[in-house]
């Protein structure tokens, strides 16, 4: 049996306890001027985020530089007291003209040009090619105001964003387009959910893996590759 002396043991203690100040330090930094953290709640941006993952978002970053096209952000749109935070994608930028034709997306930059049809290789097989609004194949188009952004879920056919203006296009209260002044951040971890039934990263329902996602996540994307030729 070998015992350690007091003057070791009390230098080990100090240690661990200076260790854990500082570890609460960085987390109290980031979750208070460069993080926030969020559980889901829903099934909008189905497959690439799931419900009841945490996230971490990025509140720092949009100080410095501007949201950018399919960006992941946190952000208020203003339509409901009880849902103060929607997650969705960037898909029009300020000045953009989107257009929803037959489910697909097409994007004209700026206010000249041709439309650009989007490859959304992030969306999965329910969804690819299968957006529209309300149910509508007829086609729709959108102007993106100055300083605006235009937002849909990855879970098109589950997902109240800015093609229904958050929840009713009728309404005067709401807009279908958010501003930087609404934008909480942008998702910068993706933390899975741990399920302690299982002590692993499974989903409660769906019963697949959650596992944490950082910044070798699959679901960030070479952005610029998914542009198509063709334009309509």
């Amino acid at each position: 049996m070998i015992t350690l002396p007091d003057s070791k043991i009390k230098n080990e203690i100090v240690d661990f306890l200076r260790d854990l100040v500082i570890i609460v330090a960085v987390v109290l930094f980031i979750t208070n001027f460069v993080g926030m953290n969020f559980q889901i709640n829903g099934q909008s941006m189905y497959t690439s985020y799931y419900d009841r993952e945490f996230i971490v978002v990025d509140r720092l970053s949009y100080r410095f530089s501007e949201p950018e096209r399919w960006d992941v952000v946190v952000f208020t749109p203003h339509v409901h007291r009880e849902k103060k935070y929607f997650l969705k994608r960037i898909i029009g930028l300020p000045g953009d003209q989107v257009k929803i034709e037959a489910g697909e997306v097409y994007v004209k930059p700026g206010w000249e040009g041709n439309y650009i049809q989007l490859n959304e290789a992030y969306l999965s097989e329910n969804n690819n090619w299968k957006t529209n609004v309300n149910g509508s194949t007829w086609i729709h188009e959108y102007s993106v105001p100055e300083d605006s952004y235009f937002v849909m879920g990855d879970n098109r056919n589950h997902s109240t964003d800015s093609r229904t203006c958050f929840a009713s296009c009728f309404s005067w209260v709401t807009d279908a387009f958010i501003t930087s002044d609404d934008i909480t951040g942008k998702v910068w971890m993706d933390l899975g959910f741990f399920s302690v039934k299982d002590f692993w990263f499974t989903h409660p329902t769906l019963r697949i893996s959650t596992a944490p996602r950082f910044f070798d996540s699959p679901r960030i994307w070479n952005y610029p590759e998914l542009w198509n030729d063709s334009t309509s």
